[in-house]
């Protein structure tokens, strides 16, 4: 038997679809589920849209609607097929999905509108002593304080443990004072799928680092074996990662340039593959990355 609508009660649910949609977008970012008890994908996708909610609340709410209860709504958003998802900032609609989405593209939806919501005076607020703390830290490394940098971030990260780019700051400050382990341990607190840049130069500076040379190694033999057998390629990309790792990025460029030079197609690439991950760890904008990328094109396409 077909339900006869209440008029009482859907005008009841379009007021608060006004205060609790409309209104309360104009703060923050709203998700509307329109759902209902019979369907399947529906209970697939209710406990992960209020996971990924919750954890980014306040910044956005969530507010589901029955599609039996609220028929008037239902048919004002032309709802055909559910579960149907609607992201609304500023009081519309700006985004919106069909069906149930997994966990890791439903953060990513979120995460992306979340870019569009203007933030609180408290939050300015607390980005300001943040970014204080991150330039403070970024002088302390610079000076060659790595322990009291990486206090300050490690206390930052205790904080806000979900800014995954204060933890990979965190790594990289371990990384300058020799912490690799550290570093390795921090890293392993953020997705995998993490795009942050800042996370995946921390990650690539973890890779150069953990073919670091113990301590008392001494690179001579490497260094004869070179000047020697200048076409030891395996032994030049030995010399040329040891001195990456301790941060000789010049004179590790220039080994790894000349194996290019000589032979690009060398272990599949692996000099050019270095080069890049020596790239992404000191970053793209980085004054050295962008001469040495120069240098490798020159050679790359002459």
């Amino acid at each position: 038997m077909a339900s006869i609508p209440n008029p009482a009660a859907e005008k009841a649910s379009i007021e608060a679809f006004r205060r609790d949609v409309i209104e309360a977008s104009k703060g923050a970012l709203v998700l509307v589920d329109f759902w209902a008890e019979w369907c399947g994908p529906c209970k697939t996708l209710g406990p992960l849209i209020e996971k990924v909610v919750a954890a980014r609340a306040p910044k956005v709410k969530l507010v589901k609607i029955d599609v039996d209860a609220n028929q008037t709504l239902a048919a004002q958003f032309r709802i055909q097929s559910i579960p149907t998802v609607y992201a609304f900032l500023d009081g519309r609609p700006v985004d919106g999905f069909q069906g149930a989405l997994p966990e890791r593209e439903l953060s990513q939806f979120v995460d992306r509108l979340l870019q569009g919501v203007p933030a609180t005076a408290d939050e300015a607020a607390l980005e300001e002593q943040v970014n204080a703390l991150v330039g403070a830290a970024d002088e302390a490394t610079a000076a060659g304080a790595h322990e009291d940098a990486a206090a300050m971030l490690g206390a930052l990260v205790q904080e806000l443990p979900e800014r995954h780019d204060l933890v990979a700051r965190l790594a990289l400050a371990l990384l300058a004072g020799g912490n690799a382990q550290g570093a390795e341990a921090a890293l392993a607190q953020v997705p995998a799928d993490s795009k942050d840049e800042i996370v995946a130069r921390a990650r690539a500076a973890l890779a150069l680092a953990s073919e670091a040379p113990a301590a008392h190694d001494d690179l001579a033999h490497l260094v004869a074996q070179v000047t020697t057998h200048p076409d030891d390629h395996a032994a030049r990309f030995e010399l040329a990662g040891a001195l990456a790792a301790r941060g000789e990025r010049d004179a590790a460029a220039e080994h790894l340039l000349a194996i290019i030079k000589a032979d690009r197609t060398w272990n599949e690439g692996a000099a050019r593959e270095k080069l890049l991950t020596m790239f992404e760890a000191a970053g793209l904008a980085d004054p050295w990355s962008i001469k040495t990328r120069a240098a490798l094109r020159a050679i790359w396409f002459s």
